[in-house]
Protein backbone atom coordinates (compact mmCIF):
# COMPACT_ATOMS: atom_id res chain seq x y z
CA UNK A 1 0.00 0.00 0.00
CA UNK A 2 1.59 3.33 -1.08
CA UNK A 3 2.26 5.78 1.74
CA UNK A 4 0.97 9.29 1.12
CA UNK A 5 3.38 10.98 3.56
CA UNK A 6 6.31 9.59 1.54
CA UNK A 7 4.87 10.84 -1.73
CA UNK A 8 4.58 7.33 -3.14
CA UNK A 9 2.91 7.09 -6.55
CA UNK A 10 3.88 3.86 -8.27
CA UNK A 11 4.25 3.42 -12.02
CA UNK A 12 3.68 -0.10 -13.35
CA UNK A 13 3.03 0.19 -17.10
CA UNK A 14 6.01 -1.67 -18.66
CA UNK A 15 5.81 0.31 -21.90
CA UNK A 16 6.27 3.60 -20.00
CA UNK A 17 9.09 2.13 -17.88
CA UNK A 18 10.88 1.04 -21.05
CA UNK A 19 10.54 4.57 -22.48
CA UNK A 20 12.06 6.02 -19.29
CA UNK A 21 15.01 3.63 -19.49
CA UNK A 22 15.45 4.41 -23.18
CA UNK A 23 15.48 8.15 -22.41
CA UNK A 24 18.32 7.57 -19.93
CA UNK A 25 20.71 6.42 -22.70
CA UNK A 26 22.25 3.58 -20.68
CA UNK A 27 25.00 1.11 -21.50
CA UNK A 28 25.89 -2.31 -20.11
CA UNK A 29 28.91 -0.76 -18.36
CA UNK A 30 26.96 1.89 -16.43
CA UNK A 31 26.56 2.30 -12.69
CA UNK A 32 23.01 3.45 -12.01
CA UNK A 33 21.41 4.93 -8.91
CA UNK A 34 17.65 4.50 -8.64
CA UNK A 35 15.94 6.68 -6.05
CA UNK A 36 12.72 5.35 -4.55
CA UNK A 37 12.44 2.02 -6.37
CA UNK A 38 9.11 1.22 -4.68
CA UNK A 39 7.89 -2.26 -5.67
CA UNK A 40 10.96 -2.69 -7.89
CA UNK A 41 9.38 -2.92 -11.36
CA UNK A 42 11.85 -0.55 -13.02
CA UNK A 43 14.60 -1.85 -10.73
CA UNK A 44 14.33 -5.28 -12.34
CA UNK A 45 14.44 -3.80 -15.85
CA UNK A 46 17.49 -1.69 -14.98
CA UNK A 47 19.29 -4.63 -13.35
CA UNK A 48 19.09 -6.57 -16.61
CA UNK A 49 20.70 -3.73 -18.58
CA UNK A 50 23.53 -2.26 -16.49
CA UNK A 51 26.73 -3.33 -14.74
CA UNK A 52 25.81 -2.05 -11.27
CA UNK A 53 22.57 -0.80 -9.75
CA UNK A 54 22.18 0.95 -6.39
CA UNK A 55 18.54 1.35 -5.34
CA UNK A 56 17.89 3.70 -2.41
CA UNK A 57 14.60 3.16 -0.57
CA UNK A 58 13.42 5.11 2.50
CA UNK A 59 10.36 2.95 3.25
CA UNK A 60 11.54 0.15 5.57
CA UNK A 61 8.83 -2.30 4.49
CA UNK A 62 9.61 -1.83 0.80
CA UNK A 63 13.33 -2.05 1.52
CA UNK A 64 12.92 -5.42 3.19
CA UNK A 65 10.83 -6.75 0.30
CA UNK A 66 13.29 -5.45 -2.28
CA UNK A 67 16.26 -6.91 -0.38
CA UNK A 68 14.56 -10.31 -0.57
CA UNK A 69 13.43 -9.98 -4.17
CA UNK A 70 16.91 -9.05 -5.42
CA UNK A 71 19.05 -11.26 -3.19
CA UNK A 72 20.11 -13.33 -6.20
CA UNK A 73 21.17 -10.29 -8.26
CA UNK A 74 24.93 -9.83 -7.86
CA UNK A 75 24.88 -6.43 -9.55
CA UNK A 76 22.13 -4.92 -7.36
CA UNK A 77 22.60 -3.21 -4.00
CA UNK A 78 19.46 -2.24 -2.08
CA UNK A 79 20.12 0.62 0.34
CA UNK A 80 17.79 1.61 3.16
CA UNK A 81 18.05 5.33 3.86
CA UNK A 82 17.43 8.97 3.00
CA UNK A 83 18.72 9.89 -0.45
CA UNK A 84 19.67 13.36 0.80
CA UNK A 85 22.15 11.71 3.17
CA UNK A 86 23.58 9.23 0.65
CA UNK A 87 27.35 9.65 -0.04
CA UNK A 88 27.17 10.13 -3.81
CA UNK A 89 30.66 11.64 -3.76
CA UNK A 90 32.08 8.20 -2.87
CA UNK A 91 30.78 6.65 -6.12
CA UNK A 92 32.71 6.29 -9.33
CA UNK A 93 31.07 7.56 -12.52
CA UNK A 94 27.30 7.08 -12.27
CA UNK A 95 23.91 8.01 -13.71
CA UNK A 96 20.57 8.46 -11.96
CA UNK A 97 17.23 7.07 -13.14
CA UNK A 98 14.29 7.64 -10.82
CA UNK A 99 10.63 8.38 -10.25
CA UNK A 100 10.99 10.76 -7.33
CA UNK A 101 8.38 12.14 -4.90
CA UNK A 102 7.00 15.55 -5.86
CA UNK A 103 7.52 17.06 -2.43
CA UNK A 104 11.29 16.52 -2.44
CA UNK A 105 12.14 16.97 -6.12
CA UNK A 106 14.17 20.18 -5.88
CA UNK A 107 16.26 19.12 -2.83
CA UNK A 108 17.13 15.85 -4.59
CA UNK A 109 18.20 17.63 -7.78
CA UNK A 110 20.37 20.08 -5.86
CA UNK A 111 21.88 17.25 -3.80
CA UNK A 112 22.81 15.41 -6.99
CA UNK A 113 24.30 18.57 -8.51
CA UNK A 114 26.48 18.84 -5.40
CA UNK A 115 27.93 15.46 -6.44
CA UNK A 116 28.26 16.41 -10.11
CA UNK A 117 31.97 15.54 -10.35
CA UNK A 118 31.21 11.90 -11.14
CA UNK A 119 27.54 12.29 -12.13
CA UNK A 120 26.95 11.94 -15.86
CA UNK A 121 23.18 12.34 -16.15
CA UNK A 122 19.83 12.39 -14.36
CA UNK A 123 16.69 10.97 -15.95
CA UNK A 124 13.87 11.85 -13.59
CA UNK A 125 10.12 11.35 -13.61
CA UNK A 126 8.81 14.43 -11.85
CA UNK A 127 5.82 16.76 -11.71
CA UNK A 128 5.19 18.18 -15.20
CA UNK A 129 5.23 21.76 -13.95
CA UNK A 130 8.68 21.31 -12.40
CA UNK A 131 10.00 19.63 -15.56
CA UNK A 132 8.80 22.61 -17.58
CA UNK A 133 10.67 24.94 -15.24
CA UNK A 134 13.87 22.95 -15.64
CA UNK A 135 13.82 23.13 -19.46
CA UNK A 136 12.35 26.66 -19.75
CA UNK A 137 13.74 29.40 -21.97
CA UNK A 138 13.89 33.13 -21.08
CA UNK A 139 10.67 35.11 -21.34
CA UNK A 140 8.12 32.77 -19.84
CA UNK A 141 6.58 32.24 -16.41
CA UNK A 142 8.31 28.87 -15.99
CA UNK A 143 11.77 30.46 -16.30
CA UNK A 144 13.36 31.12 -12.92
CA UNK A 145 15.95 30.17 -10.31
CA UNK A 146 15.55 26.41 -10.80
CA UNK A 147 15.96 26.83 -14.57
CA UNK A 148 19.24 28.67 -14.23
CA UNK A 149 20.62 26.55 -11.39
CA UNK A 150 20.13 23.38 -13.44
CA UNK A 151 21.00 24.72 -16.90
CA UNK A 152 24.23 26.21 -15.54
CA UNK A 153 25.43 22.63 -14.93
CA UNK A 154 23.42 20.52 -17.36
CA UNK A 155 21.91 20.23 -20.82
CA UNK A 156 18.20 19.65 -20.26
CA UNK A 157 15.49 17.98 -22.34
CA UNK A 158 11.87 17.15 -21.58
CA UNK A 159 11.47 13.66 -23.08
CA UNK A 160 7.74 12.95 -22.72
CA UNK A 161 4.65 13.47 -20.57
CA UNK A 162 3.14 10.74 -18.38
CA UNK A 163 -0.57 11.20 -17.64
CA UNK A 164 -1.58 11.07 -13.98
CA UNK A 165 -3.81 8.07 -14.72
CA UNK A 166 -0.69 5.91 -15.22
CA UNK A 167 0.17 6.07 -11.49
CA UNK A 168 -1.29 4.31 -8.47
CA UNK A 169 -2.51 6.05 -6.45
CA UNK A 170 -3.31 8.67 -9.05
CA UNK A 171 -1.72 12.08 -8.28
CA UNK A 172 -3.53 15.35 -8.96
CA UNK A 173 -1.27 16.38 -11.83
CA UNK A 174 0.57 14.88 -14.81
CA UNK A 175 4.25 13.97 -14.71
CA UNK A 176 7.09 14.32 -17.19
CA UNK A 177 10.39 12.61 -17.83
CA UNK A 178 13.26 15.07 -18.00
CA UNK A 179 16.81 14.16 -18.97
CA UNK A 180 19.69 16.26 -17.62
CA UNK A 181 23.12 15.59 -19.07
CA UNK A 182 25.86 17.05 -16.89
CA UNK A 183 28.15 19.39 -18.84
CA UNK A 184 31.93 18.97 -18.73
CA UNK A 185 32.12 22.61 -17.72
CA UNK A 186 29.37 25.11 -16.76
CA UNK A 187 27.24 26.52 -19.57
CA UNK A 188 28.68 29.99 -18.93
CA UNK A 189 31.96 31.14 -17.42
CA UNK A 190 31.72 33.45 -14.40
CA UNK A 191 34.39 35.01 -12.23
CA UNK A 192 32.61 34.18 -8.97
CA UNK A 193 29.92 31.48 -8.77
CA UNK A 194 28.72 32.66 -5.35
CA UNK A 195 28.01 36.14 -6.69
CA UNK A 196 26.38 34.66 -9.80
CA UNK A 197 23.94 32.49 -7.84
CA UNK A 198 23.27 35.24 -5.30
CA UNK A 199 22.44 37.59 -8.17
CA UNK A 200 20.03 35.09 -9.74
CA UNK A 201 18.25 34.32 -6.47
CA UNK A 202 17.96 38.01 -5.59
CA UNK A 203 16.62 38.91 -9.04
CA UNK A 204 13.86 36.31 -8.89
CA UNK A 205 12.91 37.00 -5.28
CA UNK A 206 10.79 39.86 -6.69
CA UNK A 207 10.22 38.63 -10.23
CA UNK A 208 7.36 41.06 -10.91
CA UNK A 209 9.62 44.03 -10.29
CA UNK A 210 12.13 45.50 -12.69
CA UNK A 211 15.72 44.40 -12.22
CA UNK A 212 16.76 47.79 -10.87
CA UNK A 213 14.21 47.40 -8.06
CA UNK A 214 14.70 43.72 -7.31
CA UNK A 215 18.50 44.10 -7.16
CA UNK A 216 18.60 47.18 -4.93
CA UNK A 217 20.02 45.15 -2.08
CA UNK A 218 23.18 44.42 -4.05
CA UNK A 219 24.34 48.03 -3.98
CA UNK A 220 23.26 51.64 -4.44
CA UNK A 221 24.95 51.81 -7.84
CA UNK A 222 23.15 48.76 -9.25
CA UNK A 223 21.60 50.75 -12.11
CA UNK A 224 25.04 51.93 -13.21
CA UNK A 225 26.37 48.40 -12.95
CA UNK A 226 23.55 47.12 -15.18
CA UNK A 227 24.07 49.84 -17.75
CA UNK A 228 27.79 49.06 -17.73
CA UNK A 229 26.92 45.41 -18.44
CA UNK A 230 24.71 46.47 -21.35
CA UNK A 231 21.46 45.49 -19.63
CA UNK A 232 18.42 47.77 -19.42
CA UNK A 233 17.56 48.29 -15.70
CA UNK A 234 13.84 48.27 -16.63
CA UNK A 235 13.91 44.68 -17.79
CA UNK A 236 12.38 41.92 -15.67
CA UNK A 237 14.48 38.99 -14.44
CA UNK A 238 12.70 36.33 -16.53
CA UNK A 239 13.85 38.08 -19.73
CA UNK A 240 17.58 37.66 -19.03
CA UNK A 241 19.43 34.76 -20.59
CA UNK A 242 22.02 32.70 -18.73
CA UNK A 243 24.72 34.60 -20.63
CA UNK A 244 23.28 37.98 -19.59
CA UNK A 245 23.14 36.94 -15.93
CA UNK A 246 26.77 35.86 -16.24
CA UNK A 247 27.78 39.19 -17.77
CA UNK A 248 25.97 41.13 -15.05
CA UNK A 249 27.54 38.92 -12.38
CA UNK A 250 31.05 39.57 -13.73
CA UNK A 251 30.38 43.32 -13.85
CA UNK A 252 29.25 43.15 -10.21
CA UNK A 253 32.38 41.18 -9.32
CA UNK A 254 34.56 43.95 -10.74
Amino acid sequence: MPKKHLGQNFLSDPSILIRIISAADLSSEDTIVEIGPGPGRMTRMLAERVKRLIAIELDHGLYQKLAGDFIAYRNVEIVHGDVLQFPFEALDVFKVVANIPYYITTPIIFRLLDAKQNLRSMTLTIQKEVAERIVAQPGGKAYGVLTIMVQYFAQTELKFIIPKEAFKPMPKVDSAVVHMKILERPAVTVKDEKIFFRLVKTAFSHRRKTLSNSLKGLGEDIREVMISAGIDPQRRPETLSLQEFARLSDTLTK
